[in-house]
């Protein structure tokens, strides 16, 4: 499953990360468009990753949330 870290952002956006995929990084105005993007942001990971022969972490697409209090 992969773990996706929600937080909120110093300019009132949400970010969003993906830890198992480095670099895997969006943000929203809300917490349900932070994790629209992130679902985008992990799927063109990987697309990019199988595109250039690069492995891509063995997880499933389900997205397990986490809330990070800040």
């Amino acid at each position: 499953m992969r773990q996706i870290i929600m937080y909120p952002g110093e300019d009132g956006y949400w970010v969003v990360e993906c830890p198992s995929l480095p670099g895997c990084i969006s943000q929203g105005k809300t917490e349900a468009e932070a994790l629209d993007n992130i679902r985008d942001a992990i799927d063109l990971w990987i697309r990019d990753a199988v595109a250039h022969n690069e492995p891509v972490p063995d997880d499933p697409k389900q997205i397990q949330l986490m809330l990070v209090a800040v």
